[in-house]
């Protein structure tokens, strides 16, 4: 049952990144012809790292406490 839910995992990632691959490009230019590339991007202009950043530490942080929960049961089956 584990190797399915693992193959089906890898099915699907793999799916979605063909499916990345099917979008039409951009126009051509970059900002529709009218010279001002800055104001006009596609998705905005905001910051991508801090954000990731916050995700990284959360994640992180996770990681730390499902640590420190199964360490602390294991010494609880000890005792």
């Amino acid at each position: 049952m584990k190797t399915l839910k693992i193959s089906l995992l890898i099915v699907l990632f793999t799916l979605f990144a063909v499916a990345g691959y099917t979008q039409p490009p951009p126009p051509p230019g970059g900002s529709g012809g009218t010279g001002n590339s800055s104001s006009n991007k596609i998705g905005g202009s905001g910051p991508v790292g801090s954000g990731l950043f916050i995700l990284l530490g959360l994640g992180a942080a996770y990681g730390g406490k499902k640590f420190y929960d199964i360490r602390k049961s294991k010494e609880e089956e000890k005792s």
